[in-house]
């Protein structure tokens, strides 16, 4: 698929997620997704009397950065814990993911069906697979990256790990939500996903998490946290031995 947004450099974020995020003003967002049908919400949240009606709540998330660690691996998958290049499991707390993507009609919220959700994130050591950096390298790895598409109610579900942190960042998942590749012309949604301070530091004093040792970055001394990262939270509930969650975001058209 042919990216229609522009990569700029952005300023005054951590190395590890700058570069490649590109943060779109509305008049840009339904300039360029109005012309595929749809544009994201910004600043909207469905009525009460819509939620009323029983209909999935169309909710207001701001784009975020897409950071240097993205890799279109093409691994349409559920679990995202095994690394299909050598069968290997990465450790860590469970995390059922749910993403739900609706679109808003009017004032009838309604499951958006085949949308492509890519999620990818860093391992309990603070590692990306499939890339380079200063201080790892993963190149032909392919943990804890993948994509779903859309069900006839707009979900994609991951089963993946709580993640670890790495310097400059508090924990966090990226996300994107894009057309399909034969949809000219696409669209695509970049943003993250974020964790309760307290619950993050439950987890990381368990093993294997502990190993790492305290992290360094919270959530409000996260630059790109700042940048509406309290609309990005996650909320989750136990499930087994981790925990599972279910995010909700609008396209409009």
């Amino acid at each position: 698929m042919e990216r229609i947004f522009p990569s700029v450099e952005t300023t005054n974020m951590d190395n590890h997620d700058r570069g490649r995020g590109y943060v779109l003003s509305r008049r840009e967002v339904v300039a360029l997704l109005g012309a595929a049908g749809y544009s994201f919400l910004s600043g909207h949240r469905a009525g009460a009397q819509n939620i009323a009606r029983g209909a999935s709540p169309c909710v207001v998330r701001p784009e975020q950065t897409e950071g240097p660690y993205f890799v279109d691996e093409l691994l349409r998958r559920t679990d995202l814990r095994t690394d299909p290049t050598d069968g290997s499991i990465k450790p860590g707390v469970p995390l059922d993911l749910t993403m739900r993507v609706s679109r808003l009609s009017g004032e009838r919220c309604q499951p958006l069906a085949g949308v492509v959700v890519d999620v990818w994130q860093c391992d309990h050591l603070g590692v990306y697979s499939d890339v380079q950096d200063p201080s790892f390298s993963s190149v032909g790895k392919k943990f804890l990256r993948g994509y779903q598409v859309t069900d006839e109610r707009g979900r994609a579900r991951f089963i993946t790990i709580y993640p670890g942190w790495y310097r400059g960042r508090t924990v966090h998942i990226h996300f994107k939500v894009r057309s399909p590749r034969t949809q000219r012309p696409g669209f695509e949604f970049t943003s993250q996903l974020y964790f309760d301070d307290a619950l993050t530091d439950r987890v990381h004093a368990t093993s294997p998490y502990a190993e790492r040792g305290t992290r360094t970055t919270r959530n409000e001394r996260d630059g790109i946290y700042r940048r509406g990262g309290n609309q990005l939270m996650l909320a989750l509930v136990p499930k087994g031995e981790g925990y599972a969650g279910t995010f909700e975001i609008a396209l409009q058209g």
